[in-house]
């Protein structure tokens, strides 16, 4: 029987808080400069474990309860410091002008102690998981299935997308 994992209680909160201000200190150190803090939330839900974002010129970082609730330690030194780095090379380079896991990226989180990895595996079993419905499409050597935010880029002719094995474009499958 799969056990239903519960979110992180409001002590564990506060030392994730506690430790995105750590990480902000550090990389005030390293640049020299000042970072304000930056609201941090707990209502993420789905595969990834923390997010930073950007819009109409507000940040705040937004973690996963029930990832960190079954991968705590882990999640404190490497999600906590990923999602602070995001937040920091923003401020430092902005996020136009650097790709987001590109090389500023990744050296501040060598500086920070952290590997810089881009994606962790944990497994997803007993907690919420959101569901992006799926497309069909194919190229010139398989099909593939993309998602509902890809399908409609595709379909206000915003975005083409590119198979990476043959190069070819992806079409849906009528």
């Amino acid at each position: 029987m799969t056990q239903i994992i519960q979110p992180i209680d409001q002590q564990q909160q506060l030392e994730v808080i506690q430790r995105v201000d750590y990480y902000l200190q550090r990389a005030a150190e390293i640049y020299q400069q000042d970072f304000s803090a930056i609201p941090v939330y707990f209502d993420l839900k789905g595969r990834a474990a923390g997010m930073y974002l950007l819009q109409r010129q507000q940040r705040w970082i937004r973690f996963n309860p029930y990832i960190f609730s079954r991968y705590f330690d882990d999640c404190l030194h490497s999600t906590v410091p990923h999602e602070v780095a995001h937040y920091v090379t923003d401020m430092v380079h902005g996020l136009a002008r650097i790709r987001p896991h590109g090389v500023e990226w990744k050296a501040l989180m060598r500086a920070l102690g952290s590997e810089p990895r881009v994606r962790a595996d944990y497994s997803l079993e007993g907690m919420p998981v959101r569901r992006q419905q799926r497309f069909a499409y194919r190229c010139d050597c398989r099909e593939h299935e993309i998602t509902i935010t890809r399908h409609k880029k595709i379909c206000s002719k915003r975005m083409r997308y590119f198979c990476q094995q043959c190069g070819a474009a992806i079409v849906a499958i009528s």
